[in-house]
């Protein structure tokens, strides 16, 4: 419902208002300040990751190098 209430406001809004936008959204992508948000969010993404891993690994036994197999084959 959101997507198309947005689609809806959006045709309504005209090709100026989309030029307009592209326009802020351009000048946002060459300032310094997305750079440093971009940075900063992949910085959370791989903190996460790693931390996803660690938990992983210490649920599963591993030592986190993969030299470990996971799952024992013998029964």
């Amino acid at each position: 419902m959101g997507l198309a209430t947005g689609y809806y406001l959006g045709t309504r809004a005209g090709r100026d208002r989309y030029q307009q936008l592209n326009q802020l959204v351009d000048r946002a992508r060459r300032s310094d300040a997305f750079d440093v948000v971009g940075d900063k969010a992949r910085a959370v993404v791989d903190l996460t990751m790693e931390r996803a891993r660690d938990l992983v690994d210490a649920r599963m036994g591993g030592n986190g190098n993969g030299s470990e197999p996971v799952y024992s084959s013998s029964r």
